[in-house]
């Protein structure tokens, strides 16, 4: 049984934990929705770029402490690199089912990851912010949601 434990325990060395992956996409999300890269971050925590990127691929864990740091760095709750995780991960992990809209399941969700993270989006949320005015942003808003399918 000594045997298997180790095979185990070797294989799961060689891979990054889902959640670990989840996390990094989570702050590289963030990341690049402020139009940061991956140096800027790791200056502002005492990191290199390399160190950064092997948190964003979830090679390297995200201790606690670091965690903290990030969430303050990217103006975020901590709660943020753990929201979309999917339900069967958290389940999987012993975690509770992830944050999600009212009335929404994640066979609804319109936007799987690959459409959060694409160039495009992120360039119209970065676009977007960058709108001063509240009363034009607001206008931009309701334009944009006219034009797509109505809400059920």
């Amino acid at each position: 049984m000594a045997g298997v434990e180790q095979l185990l325990g070797n294989d799961r060395e060689s891979r990054p934990s889902p959640i670990d992956v989840h996390v990094g996409s989570r702050i590289r999300l963030r990341r690049t929705l402020l139009g940061m890269s991956q140096e800027r971050l790791g200056e502002s925590l005492g990191l290199t770029f390399q160190q950064v990127q092997k948190y964003e691929r979830g090679v390297n864990r995200v201790g606690a402490s670091r965690l903290f740091d990030l969430s303050r760095v990217l103006d975020v709750p901590i709660s943020f690199f753990f929201d979309d995780m999917p339900d069967s991960l958290a389940s999987n992990f012993g975690g509770l089912p992830s944050r999600r809209s009212p009335g929404q399941s994640e066979s609804q969700d319109p936007f799987g990851d690959d459409t959060l993270s694409r160039r495009e989006t992120l360039e119209l949320v970065r676009a977007y912010y960058r709108i001063t005015d509240p009363s034009i942003r607001k206008r931009v808003f309701d334009l944009i949601k006219s034009m797509g399918p109505a809400e059920s």
